[in-house]
Parts: C-alpha cells; sequence; structure tokens
C-alpha cells in the first residue's frame, strides 16, 4: 500500500527529520522536486509569479549543471532551494559513503541547508552523519502527480483530503509530472486560497 502521508514509524526512524512546518499557522509549504527541466520548469515559475506564491525547489544536481541558467531564475523569482542528490540517487540501494558523496557533489555547483532524500527515505546510518550538517526534509501530504495512472481528479482528491497547517506538499518538476501538473496545480492552489492558506518557503 501507498500511504500519501508518512505514518509514525518514519517520524520515529528520523526524529529530527521535518515532515511538518507549525501546526497553529493556517499556511502551507509547496516543494518541487527533481528539476529543473526546461519543459516544465519556465511554466511554473511564470505560474507561481503570476499567483505571487514562492515555494521550495529541490532540485538535482546534474539538472542544475546541464540547466544552469534555469536554476538561476528559480533564485532571481524569490524561491527557496534544497539538494535533491546529484543523481536522483536511491540511498537504500547505495553504500553510506557513495550516498553521501553524491549529495556533497551539489555542493560544487550551490550551497544550501536542506535536503530531502530521493523516493523520501534514506539509510538510518545515512541519516544520522548528515541531520547535523543539512535540515532533512520530508513531507506532510505527497501528491502523487508524477504517477500517469493517476488523474488530475484523484490528485486533487488527495491534497483536498490530507492538507492541514503546516503542510509540507510534495509536486515534482518532472516530465512524468507535466500533464497532471498543468492541470490540477492551478486547480489546488485555488483551493488551498479558498481554504485561507497562506503560502510559505522552507
Amino acid at each position: 500500500m501507498f500511504f500519501e502521508r508518512p505514518t509514525w514509524i518514519l517520524s520515529r526512524i528520523y526524529p529530527n527529520g521535518i515532515f511538518r512546518k507549525n501546526p497553529e499557522e493556517r499556511s502551507v509549504y509547496l516543494t518541487f522536486d527533481d528539476g529543473p527541466i526546461p519543459e516544465l520548469t519556465p511554466w511554473l515559475l511564470d505560474f507561481l509569479d503570476r499567483r505571487g506564491i514562492k515555494a521550495t525547489f529541490f532540485v538535482v544536481g546534474d539538472n542544475v549543471r546541464k540547466y544552469p541558467e534555469l536554476f538561476q531564475q528559480i533564485i532571481d523569482k524569490g524561491h527557496s532551494v534544497g539538494n535533491h542528490s546529484f543523481n536522483h540517487v536511491r540511498s537504500m540501494r547505495m553504500r553510506n559513503p557513495d550516498f553521501i558523496d553524491n549529495v556533497k557533489k551539489c555542493d560544487t555547483l550551490f550551497k544550501t541547508r536542506l535536503f530531502r532524500p530521493p523516493h523520501g527515505i534514506m539509510r538510518r546510518c545515512s541519516y544520522l552523519y548528515m541531520k547535523g550538517e543539512y535540515d532533512i526534509v520530508f513531507y506532510d501530504v505527497i501528491t502523487r502527480d508524477y504517477n500517469p495512472k493517476i488523474k488530475p481528479a484523484k490528485i486533487f482528491r488527495i491534497v483536498r483530503r490530507l492538507t492541514r497547517n503546516g503542510s509540507i506538499i510534495v509536486f515534482h518538476d518532472s516530465l512524468k509530472s507535466m500533464d497532471n501538473l498543468k492541470i490540477v496545480l492551478p486547480q489546488i492552489i485555488d483551493w488551498l486560497t479558498a481554504q485561507g492558506y497562506s503560502f510559505k518557503t522552507l
């Protein structure tokens, strides 16, 4: 079974991980993983700019290397950026030193304290090594927008059902999510705004 909200077990495994922000504030934190890419990032930046929304982009280092001008646009538009490893590698399939090296390779391109492990999970030994150097961000709601078998209407229902004060919501700045995102993101923003949520960056 796939959980759109992490189970309590993960908060025990990663006790200092960031899953949700202040539950007393009527705010949400939009995050976009895996970019930047020329096929989607310009549209996404333009859309967020027109809505006056700032978000947090967890970027893949190799995409930053290939598209530095797009990465700079993210910065210039006032969004926050986080490290999502250099090659979107899976911690669970790698030796700990190799995973750490892949994450730190991003430091040659940009500096940030924010890190989100690809696929939202990492070895506990990697977590323990990195937690002093990075603010390790997980999520409160994952939209599953990257799955072409899931229609925009279901993505909207996921967000509507699970979003709460302080939710960190995961979308994807990727080819897999592009068709879904262009349809459902405006609908979600309209709904969140109608519910009185403000939009903040990590």
